[in-house]
């Protein structure tokens, strides 16, 4: 396997990751590809020519390995880093999709045209939803195989010596030895670490993402209502201008009608106020 096209490949989600992201991505080349290519495949080897049985009996050996041995360690832990790490390329093809449409609109509409996306690396929209998808695949996988593991080999342990029982063609019980495994256990407990420090890496940054996400909207709503309840002051204040005249005239019809009341003017048969009005003759003179 080439491991270093992987990690030329993954390289470029160091762009679009949050910090716990290139941390995780970090402990995944150093603490286990490296590992992993470097000592743990010298370490096993061909396990199956270092199981030593104490019985000659021919397939009793190939019978015992495979019942102790279902999958190698080796092979489920490159099984496991391809697992892990592909989902992280589903981020650079998204951007390379919005790249892709943000050209596509300028050959249409023109270098002048408006964007389609301010960044698009910035985890918005669908974006968001992919990273947090890849970060929830990346979890189940690697508790999936840490149940694996654990499964197989009971507690992650590999004994010095393993009992075939009851496994035709061996006969009765035969006694067979693992070679290096306190070697090998210790390579097991150090991948079993690196493999939680991912899942507690992995977990932070969901909560990050989903923490970050909700702080921004909670923001975004506050600004939308200190903006809406500042447009309905406005347009109170706007309403009290236009009242206030009107207002002031009511007032001053009231205070008129009172005065009428309280004082009273006699009227004529003419239906005219007394001593009111003059009017003046065509001679001349007042009438009244």
């Amino acid at each position: 396997m080439d491991w270093k096209t992987l990690q030329g490949l993954l390289s470029g989600v160091n762009k679009y990751s949050t910090a716990f992201g290139r941390i995780w991505l970090s402990v995944v080349f150093v603490f286990r590809v490296l590992v992993f290519v470097v000592a743990a495949e010298r370490v096993w080897g061909d396990e199956q020519k270092d199981f030593d049985c104490n019985h000659r009996q021919p397939g009793c050996t190939n019978v015992c390995y495979d019942h102790f041995f279902p999958i190698s360690h080796i092979r489920l832990w490159a099984l496991q880093l391809i697992f892990v790490t592909c989902p992280s390329l589903l981020v650079i093809m998204h951007v390379a999709y919005r790249e892709d449409r943000e050209r596509k609109n300028r050959e249409k509409n023109g270098e002048n045209c408006p964007k389609l996306y301010s960044n698009t690396g910035k985890k918005h929209g669908g974006l968001w939803w992919t990273y947090l998808f890849t970060l929830f695949f990346k979890l189940a996988i690697e508790i999936v195989f840490l149940y694996i593991l654990h499964r197989i080999w009971d507690s992650f342990d590999l004994p010095r010596l393993v009992k075939c029982v009851d496994l035709p063609p061996c006969p009765n019980i035969v006694d067979c030895y693992i070679a290096r495994p306190t070697e090998k256990r210790v390579f097991t407990y150090f991948m079993v670490g690196a493999s939680a420090i991912c899942i507690v890496l992995t977990v932070c940054e969901i909560f990050y993402l989903i923490f970050k996400r909700v702080v921004r909207s909670a923001q975004k709503w506050k600004k939308n209502k200190k903006s809406l309840s500042y447009s309905k002051a406005s347009t109170c204040q706007c309403h009290l201008r236009l009242e206030q005249p009107l207002d002031g005239k009511a007032n001053l019809l009231q205070e008129n009608q009172v005065l009428d009341v309280q004082n009273p003017k006699p009227y004529n048969s003419t239906g005219h106020v007394c001593g009111s009005a003059t009017k003046l003759s065509p001679e001349g003179g007042q009438s009244i």
